[in-house]
């Protein structure tokens, strides 16, 4: 179930996007960053079981500053996500049911998308198991269908893309590498199975067994599924955005009632996404917003439920406000200039949990850990830093511009903007909660 939580569909055309070479990355990804990464999340998981998650241990090991930093990465990914996955809700929509619409009908119908979602994430019923199960059972059924359908087409009518062995290798062209950054973002969030360790009879065994198989089924998922975009459509006319039902079209041949139900399943997805996420991010935020990390506004909850819903607001309000500017934004293709710049926030928050795990095992040593990750002193900084470096170059490779070309800077000059204002306003963010701590501090003495 944890997979299948973490299986998005709409990250499965962007990184399709990579070209036949996704399968090498795929790989080494996996044993370079998903291995330790999902390692390091189930040490610090069971052995710090706080309310704030990535917060609370970066936290405890550089100080609340850099907690707040991370919260607020960690919170800020999540209404810039729901922008994007507005703008592709549009799409598909427009895609499967043949819409012409004006800009601002389209305008007001995302930010309907939006407000639905935070109005359904201000109550506990967005932690509903039916949700996730009917969005995991939607998710394994349309990733299924595409490879099924691209294998069919690849033995009756050839591929559209070559997969033999030299284009299986990393070709280290730019416009490949700015994508790499969608299949670390697509390993992200599997840190849930920490929770599933109390109902285990041996953790220390039976995590990495589970973090292994999972990333085995992450990846085979998502690549069966852009190995069915690939054998439809050529990788440089492959769309991150209208990809998934382009797929479906050109494999079955037209637009007919599967692919309008496939394109129904796969925008009940995108909400379902969003409502099962919207929690954890929001409790993460209201953590620190308690601890003075984050402003107070975070920390505001529904006195009947006890919901985050000060955080789920802002959700709303950000992603209203991103939905309602993106006319103006030159890149084309809205939903990756929105997307790429949510993974490049999310893959930023977990940057110091590396180096906090192992300055946690130096400074906390006598703690018990119910799993502790193997290794000597060199395996354990291989853990922390390999993926460290990882993540540092893909979010250079996602956001600045390196060959100056106009379709290069239309594309990620947005992204580095939008970045940039991103860690500013989070750094008043934190000046304005310190400095409250401060004052409240000051008043006690």
């Amino acid at each position: 179930m944890a997979v299948c939580v973490i299986l998005v569909v709409e990250s499965a055309a962007p990184a399709a996007a990579i070209g036949s070479s996704q399968f090498f990355w795929w790989i080494a990804l996996l044993i370079l960053f998903f291995l330790p990464y999902g390692l390091i999340s189930a040490e610090l998981g069971t052995t710090y079981d706080d309310e704030g998650g990535i917060y609370d241990w970066v936290k405890r090991a550089f100080g609340n500053r850099w907690g707040g930093r991370v919260a607020w990465l960690y919170w800020i990914n999540y209404p810039i996500w729901m922008a994007s996955l507005a703008v592709l809700f549009m799409e598909v929509a427009t895609q499967i049911f043949k819409l012409h619409l004006s800009t601002p009908v389209s305008i007001l119908i995302q930010l309907l998308f939006v407000w639905v979602v935070v109005l359904i994430s201000c109550y506990p019923v967005s932690d509903s198991k039916w949700i996730l199960n009917l969005a995991a059972f939607c998710k394994v059924f349309i990733m299924l269908s595409l490879g099924i359908l691209g294998v069919y087409f690849a033995v009756t009518k050839g591929l559209a893309n070559d997969f033999s062995g030299k284009a299986l290798l990393p070709s280290f062209d730019l416009n490949s590498l700015s994508f790499i950054s969608i299949i670390l973002f697509n390993f992200l969030g599997f840190e849930v199975v920490t929770t599933l360790a109390g109902d285990m009879e041996n953790p220390k065994k039976q995590i990495p067994q589970a973090i292994i198989i999972g990333g085995i089924l992450i990846a085979f998922f998502y690549l069966f599924a852009a190995f069915g975009m690939g054998a439809a459509i050529p990788t440089s006319q492959l769309s991150t955005s209208g990809g998934m039902i382009d797929s479906f079209i050109m494999l079955v041949g037209k637009l007919n009632p599967f692919v309008i139900v496939i394109g129904i399943m796969f925008m009940y997805t995108l909400i379902a996404n969003l409502i099962s996420w919207a929690l954890g991010v929001n409790y993460v935020a209201m953590y620190a917003a308690k601890n003075h990390d984050l402003p107070r506004v975070f920390g505001i909850q529904n006195k009947k439920n006890e919901m985050p819903v000060g955080a789920s607001i802002l959700n709303g309000v950000v992603a209203s406000v991103l939905i309602i500017i993106a006319p103006l934004i030159p890149n084309e293709n809205i939903f990756w200039a929105f997307f790429a710049l949510n993974v490049v926030a999310l893959l930023a928050s977990y940057i110091m949990m590396f180096p906090a795990f192992l300055k946690l095992r130096k400074i906390d040593p006598d703690r018990p850990r119910p799993f502790k990750v193997f290794g000597g002193k060199v395996l354990l900084h291989l853990f922390t830093y390999v993926p460290v470096v990882l993540l540092v170059i893909t979010l250079v490779f996602s956001a600045v511009p390196l060959n100056g070309s106009a379709a290069e800077l239309n594309e990620k000059i947005p992204i580095l903007i939008g970045a940039v204002a991103a860690f500013i306003v989070g750094e008043i963010c934190i000046h304005m909660a310190g400095k409250r701590k401060g004052n409240r501090k000051d008043e006690k003495d």
